[in-house]
């Protein structure tokens, strides 16, 4: 009898230079296979790194279908474009992005909570940003469920791509502090690099860590994994057959 092998999970993030930065995305696929050490994970990129996307989903869908989560946590070009191009082949999909999703607002929560927010801080949310509407969209609903979740206003301010701008998000939150309040920055990043460096330099009081490492962000790969996979597995073929 014959059937389908299990996809291939392919991992795809941005890629970064930054030591610290490829350990903390490596940690998120390294608490998926250690929550389903039944898959086969796989680690791409779309920039910066290899191996590339397109080549990891090529070498797997030899053998099995395969589904690239998005280490990103909202669409844009690398999603739209890198991502999606890499799927335009039989036994090969892709799923959305991280965010948005309430479990990274916990995480955000738990980071806030460990760099000691107080009740007269004024709190930004920073995120790299995009010139994409929809990656607007995904970061204000974060921002709208972190706000409800500590119950207090949060704004926003971007690295790139979106105003305003970190810096400029800081002074405005500056402007209106109460005596004796710091502007605290919940840094809406996967992982140190780049834009994490600069939203350091921003001007905040305190700047949160990065959301990985958190094995929270391996349950949420693993539901953009079966969402896809529960879709498409009717109408994926075996790449090959299997004698079970």
């Amino acid at each position: 009898m014959t059937s389908t092998p299990a996809p291939v999970l392919v991992g795809c993030s941005h890629g970064t230079d930054s030591v610290p930065g490829r350990a903390a995305i490596a940690s998120i696929l390294q608490d998926v296979a250690l929550a389903r050490p039944d898959l086969d994970v796989r680690e791409a990129f779309v920039d910066v790194q290899q191996p590339e996307v397109d080549a990891v989903v090529a070498a797997a869908v030899g053998s099995a279908p395969a589904v690239v989560v998005p280490l990103l946590l909202s669409v844009g070009f690398h999603v739209k474009v890198d991502i999606h191009g890499s799927v335009d082949r039989p036994g090969a999909a892709a799923a959305r992005p991280l965010g948005p999703d309430p479990l990274l607002v916990e995480i955000l929560a738990d980071r806030l909570a460990a760099a000691g927010l107080a009740p007269d801080d004024a709190v930004v949310l920073a995120a790299a940003g995009s010139t994409d509407p929809e990656a607007a969209d995904a970061v204000r609903v974060v921002v709208a469920a972190l706000a409800a979740h500590l119950a207090r206003p949060v704004t926003v301010g971007y690295g790139a791509g979106a105003h305003p701008r970190v810096a400029e998000a800081v002074a405005a939150a500056r402007a209106e502090l109460a005596p004796g309040g710091r502007v605290v920055i919940a840094s809406y990043l996967l992982a140190p690099g780049f834009f994490l460096d600069r939203v350091l330099e921003a001007g905040a009081d305190v700047v949160t860590d990065a959301l990985a490492p958190d094995p929270r962000l391996a349950t949420i790969v693993l539901d953009r994994y079966d969402a896809v996979t529960a879709q498409a597995s009717a109408t994926w073929s075996p790449a090959v057959s299997a004698e079970a």
